[in-house]
């Protein structure tokens, strides 16, 4: 298949998230063959913000490694500064990713080479008090989003939420406080793009609110206040369902969607708990949203996205606590919702229309996000051991792979290749680049 034709067909499944993005990277791509050229990287898609450039962890790239080890099929591995469980963000052979200096209490953008793992820049973002926070979780634990000209990221300053805008030589081009957080377990709320904005929920004890922001100066185009107050990190699921445009979050004691244009409601489930951290996935087959609640109660529920104001009677179609995760967002592939268990450390794949369990299997305590390419589904857990399954209704293990490092942090792919964030390295799983 031909790289433009690769290219036209993920426009077809792209969220609105990335629709501005792909004005530009349409010029360049088809020009240069979708990818970098004199790099010595394949071509591919972009992973450019959390969970990749549909939001879901789903990836359309063919050439994704299927086996690695702490010696074997390691492109390169370097060493980051800092603590931080970002995810690393992919746009063509630069990679983004965010750390935190605790001696120095510095927020940092880093950038690396993709083809190489070279560092090129690190830019402070802000300097501010160490946050009260989770063990678990860490200062730098957001993952950065791009456009393919500015990389968007947040932190927290005291009180204050902090959202800023770099170019790609790390020059700050804004920032801006759009409102105020408090939380006893951290900060870690993902900035995600839509045409021309960046949309931030921030749940919290305080000020309890989703914004979007200008991509071009920061400044607010709307803001959202959310009812009630909850210790939620849940990322909005940003694309097309039933019809029309919605941004889907989990949090504030229910599952809500929201006009991405105007901020306004559509509809909303109350529940199923109170905290949520995973991230809404959509699958298309079964036309269903699925989410899951974090504490006190983890509960799978599935709706349907066609409905306005208080739906929790009539649009739920099943709900479920069995094999819900409390960390980890679901995947949805085909006709299946796959999701990493908490309280018994397993995956579990659903029949995404009837939430029937179809396989069970134990693969260890997760923090990162399942990501999902070439038919196969990749579960990292936080030991640094990656599953690798075949998607499909009946168990079938692929390939399992040790990265040697603990990781909380949730794959990347891109142009071939997977790139892993350990506790304290960065890897790129993959042949090495070839020289131009």
């Amino acid at each position: 298949m031909s790289p433009k034709l690769i290219f036209v067909m993920s426009l077809k499944f792209m969220t609105p998230s990335y629709l501005q993005a792909v004005n530009w990277f349409l010029v360049v791509s088809l020009s240069i063959g979708y990818a970098a050229v004199g790099t010595g990287l394949a071509r591919g898609e972009n992973w450019p913000g959390w969970r990749g450039p549909r939001g879901d962890g789903t990836s359309l790239e063919q050439n994704v490694p299927l086996r690695w080890g702490a010696n074997e099929n390691i492109a390169w591995k370097t060493p980051l500064p800092g603590e931080g469980h970002s995810s690393p963000i992919v746009w063509g052979d630069r990679i983004f990713l965010t750390t935190a200096l605790k001696e120095t209490q510095e927020r940092v953008l880093l950038c690396l080479e993709a083809s190489t793992g070279k560092l090129l820049w690190r830019q402070t973002v802000l300097r501010a008090p160490l946050e009260a926070k989770n063990p678990e979780n860490s200062y730098a634990s957001a993952t950065p989003a791009t456009d393919g000209q500015k990389v968007f990221v947040t932190f927290l300053d005291g009180k204050d939420v902090v959202v800023a805008a770099h170019d790609f030589e790390g020059k700050q081009l804004w920032l801006v406080r759009p409102g105020q957080f408090q939380a006893v377990w951290g900060f870690s709320h993902n900035p995600m793009l839509f045409e021309d904005r960046v949309i931030v929920d921030c749940d919290s004890k305080g000020e309890n609110f989703m914004v979007a922001l200008s991509r071009a100066d920061g400044r607010t185009l709307w803001k959202a206040p959310r009812e009630n107050g909850t210790h939620s990190y849940s990322a909005p699921l940003i694309r097309e369902m039933a019809g029309r445009l919605q941004v889907v979050v989990a949090g504030d004691k229910a599952v809500t969607a929201y006009n991405p244009t105007s901020g306004k409601m559509l509809w909303v489930v109350d529940g199923p708990s109170e905290d949520c951290v995973a991230t809404p996935v959509f699958n298309e087959a079964a036309g269903l949203v699925l989410s899951c609640s974090s504490w006190p109660k983890r509960v799978l529920i599935a709706i349907k996205p066609d409905g306005e104001g208080n739906v929790t009677q009539s649009k739920v179609a099943w709900s479920t606590a069995e094999g819900a995760p409390y960390v980890p967002s679901p995947i949805s592939v085909g006709q299946w919702f796959m999701t990493s268990s908490f309280s018994d450390k397993a995956a579990y794949c659903f029949e995404a229309a009837t939430g029937r369990i179809l396989w069970r299997e134990k693969m260890g305590l997760h923090h990162a996000s399942p990501v999902a390419a070439n038919g196969r589904v990749y579960f990292l857990n936080d030991e640094g051991v990656m599953h690798v399954v075949k998607a499909g209704p009946k168990f079938e293990l692929a390939a399992r792979n040790e990265l040697g490092e603990k990781t909380y942090a949730s794959p990347a792919i891109s142009a071939g290749r997977m790139f892993l964030r350990g506790f304290k390295n960065l890897y790129c799983i993959g042949q090495r680049a070839k020289a131009p």
